[in-house]
């Protein structure tokens, strides 16, 4: 997954505009992250880049670009 692809379903994940999303957000600022949020995410990353991500992996992370590493988006 690249890192676009993985903005592309952030962005679809948080029901955002194509584009709102640069990658060094702070989540606390991001308009709809919250703990259902979260959840999606983990959905997201096990469904759409098979990946696994551990819920405690997920509480350390404070950037959107956090969130890219965890799902190993590349470029």
């Amino acid at each position: 997954m690249t890192k676009k692809e993985f903005i592309e379903e952030l962005e679809s994940m948080l029901e955002l505009e194509v584009g709102t999303i640069k990658g060094a957000e702070l989540l606390v600022n991001l308009s709809g992250w919250d703990s259902m949020a979260a959840i999606g995410f983990i959905a997201m990353a096990d469904q759409v880049a098979g990946v696994e991500v551990v819920p405690a992996e997920l509480a350390q992370c404070k950037t959107v670009a956090d969130l890219a590493t965890l799902v190993r988006a590349e470029g």
